[in-house]
């Protein structure tokens, strides 16, 4: 599942939809007028009408490096496309079809990046062309396998085709640094480029949770003034956080986007009641705090990263309204593994062994997941059994379930705010209820009530 935020000019789009509209069209007469009209749409070393600039990369699934290369500034529009192979007007259905065959040179699936170089420079696009994606992985992209999925630059002209090895060279060097791989990256003339279907524009604006297993190498590419691709799109964007404000010990960090209806659909269904001991922040900037390291680079938004001591531990990529999906991902980042039997197994620990038996103080019993308040002191009390019991939950804390697990009918007790399984009710309690909500240890928090 991908969730994507992306942004472009409106007056870009409605160009690309009408150029597009005339490729169509003459798509349908003879390839010698289709290559006639590619060259005129396209000018020598990249430069398109006005004082804009063209190039065409492969990036793997064009859904995701669409989104990409479009966050890049300075880049005006990505349109999705084919480019690199030998078949005529291609579609994407023969492009698949071409891969299983291999009887001639397939497409690679590409973007053409228009941007002005007043704005930026060759060498940045192509910066976070190394960056944005794997360029060592051959004929695939994560997840994605064959030769429709590779890594190319199809250039246009001397000047282009320089700045393609040269940049190449460079990153290579940084990856060699870094301990990675060797770059597969085809660097060839472009001949034709193909506009994708209108379905394939735009694609993960209007699929949120479409999938495109598109993945960096991690290693920023060394700009010549020293700064990354990275750096340089964050100078236009939110700053990162300050690791001052937040908590090294263990610290989320939930990496939005603006206009991303799925980060306002986490903010609503579990930022906005958030009381988990976990400490969490939000941030528009795709950078971790500084002195701080993400494992990977993000691909998707909301992405929820753990960080442990300033070091990414683990993260949950994506939100579509399964929170109950999320606190299981977060109760196995913190919940011991036998308390996380407990809360998601239905195990039950051994009588007389939790750590809040016996405990007296006044205050609240919490949630360990998401810190929601479920008994109170008041309502416990010494049923000899072995486990804590108490006679009343907190209204709405938690809802009542059938459970026919091992031979019996009883009634099992889950928190109703993430789903965990607490234990069981029997009517064997004492007044004013009568019940006796007989809760494991090990999914309980226990908050002291604070001294007047």
């Amino acid at each position: 599942m991908t969730n994507w935020t992306i942004t472009q000019n409106p007056a870009s789009r409605d160009a690309r939809a009408l150029a597009s509209q005339v490729v169509r069209v003459i798509g349908s007469i003879a390839l010698g007028s289709v290559l006639l009209i590619s060259g005129w749409a396209r000018a020598q070393d990249g430069a398109a009408a006005g004082d804009t600039q063209q190039i065409v990369l492969g990036m793997g699934c064009f859904w995701g490096a669409e989104k990409r290369m479009s966050e890049l500034p300075g880049v005006l529009e990505v349109v999705s496309g084919y480019a690199g192979g030998e078949r005529a007007d291609p579609s994407y259905r023969q492009i698949l079809a071409d891969e299983r065959s291999g009887e001639q040179a397939n497409h690679a699936e590409v973007v053409r990046v228009t941007f002005d170089p007043a704005q930026t420079s060759l060498e940045r696009i192509l910066a976070g062309f190394w960056e944005n994606h794997d360029p060592t992985q051959g004929d695939r992209q994560g997840n994605d396998v064959g030769s429709n999925y590779r890594s190319a630059i199809y250039f246009s002209g001397p000047a282009q085709e320089a700045a393609a090895r040269r940049t190449k060279a460079r990153y290579q060097q940084a990856l060699n640094a870094a301990g990675r791989g060797t770059i597969t990256t085809e660097i060839a003339p472009l001949r034709t480029f193909y506009p994708a279907e209108e379905e394939h524009q735009d694609y993960l604006q209007k699929h949120p949770n479409g999938y495109c297993g598109l993945g960096g190498t991690g290693v920023r590419y060394p700009l010549e003034n020293g700064q990354s691709a990275a750096a340089a799109k964050q100078e236009q964007g939110a700053p990162p956080l300050s690791a001052n404000d937040l908590v090294a010990e263990r610290q989320l960090i939930v990496f939005e986007a603006e206009g991303c209806a799925y980060c306002a659909l986490f903010k609503k269904e579990v930022l906005a009641h958030w009381q988990s001991p976990v400490p969490v922040r939000t941030t528009l900037s795709a950078l971790p705090p500084s002195d701080w390291t993400l494992a990977e680079p993000l691909w998707a938004t909301p992405t929820i990263v753990l960080f442990e001591e300033g070091q990414e531990s683990a993260r949950h990529t994506g939100y579509s309204g399964d929170a109950a999906g999320f606190w299981r991902w977060l109760a196995q980042q913190t919940l011991s593994p036998e308390a996380f039997e407990i809360a998601y197994g239905q195990a039950t620990e051994a009588p007389f062994t939790g750590s809040l038996l016996d405990n007296h103080r006044p205050g609240t019993y919490v949630d360990p997941v998401t810190g929601v308040a479920l008994f109170r002191s008041d309502a416990k009390f010494t049923s000899g059994t072995g486990w804590p019991s108490f006679f009343q939950p907190l209204e709405g804390a938690v809802t009542m379930h059938e459970d026919a697990s091992h031979g019996m009918r009883r009634i099992e007790v889950r928190s109703a705010s993430s789903g965990i399984h607490l234990g069981h009710v029997f009517n064997d309690g004492p007044p004013p209820t009568g019940k006796r909500y007989c809760i494991n240890s090990g999914v309980l928090r226990f908050i002291p009530d604070q001294p007047l």
